[in-house]
């Protein structure tokens, strides 16, 4: 139990410390080159998703990743609660709506510890490229569908399950850059040929896509993850049982 809190606290020290260094940065780079709002809350989700890469790589164990993510949330939680109150606090961070930052927060670290449960500490450490799978494909995706739908969307998507004023133009960017992300975290990741890796992307980042047009109220942080992370291992493991890949 000694090794698990003392691997947490380091990994916790890693994990403040990446947060502070990248915040620093971004603070520096937006007083440089004034950022408009939109794309300064895109860095900052940019600074969140790759935090995954420190919860995999810098903690030895899956428990050990889960108490530093969940001790994490905890504490922003906690301080946001405790400085919110201050208005430019809160404006500097881009927050559309009271509660905004903090709710995101929690969801974003809960899903990934459900992630690395499931997909490091259930099914094995062989499977821990699907948590960078998708946590890539849903952060970059969701930045760019917002991106590019503010800045170029022009055909609004109109059905009763689709909230807000979604585009074409942004879920297509949606598609396509969770793709290449799905496509990268593969072959960089796994040793699979190049042709599974393609076919898997052609297969999911669709899907990803999908799912994030029709989630509502911020819920693509949990489904867009969940169903991307779901729908790589059921096709993995259905082209391994065919042509014996792992």
């Amino acid at each position: 139990m000694a090794a698990v809190v003392r691997e947490g606290l380091i990994g916790l020290g890693c994990f403040l410390g990446y947060y502070a260094g990248m915040l620093a940065v971004l603070a520096v780079l937006r007083a440089a080159f004034h950022f408009s709002g939109e794309l300064f809350r895109k860095l900052l989700h940019a600074v969140a998703f790759t935090s995954v890469f420190v919860l995999l790589y810098a903690v030895d164990t899956w428990y050990a990743a889960i108490l530093v993510a969940q001790s994490f949330a905890a504490l922003v939680y906690g301080l946001i609660r405790l400085v919110e109150r201050f208005l430019w606090t809160m404006s500097f961070l881009e927050e559309r709506r009271a509660g905004e930052i903090r709710s995101s927060l929690l969801l974003a670290f809960a899903m990934m510890s459900i992630l690395i449960a499931v997909f490091w500490g259930w099914l094995g450490e062989e499977w821990k490229y699907v948590v960078v799978v998708a946590v890539l494909a849903w952060g970059v995706g969701d930045g760019a569908a917002a991106l590019v739908g503010k800045a170029f969307g022009r055909r609004r998507i109109r059905h009763r399950l689709v909230e807000g004023t979604k585009t074409l133009e942004g879920t297509a960017a949606m598609a396509a850059t969770a793709g290449l992300s799905i496509l990268g975290s593969l072959l960089v990741f796994t040793s699979f040929p190049w042709f599974v890796c393609l076919a898997v992307t052609a297969l999911v980042a669709p899907l990803a896509a999908a799912v994030e047009l029709f989630s509502r109220r911020g819920s693509d942080t949990f489904t867009v993850p969940l169903a991307t992370a779901a729908a790589t291992f059921a096709l993995i493991s259905l082209i391994g049982y065919w042509g014996g890949i792992r």
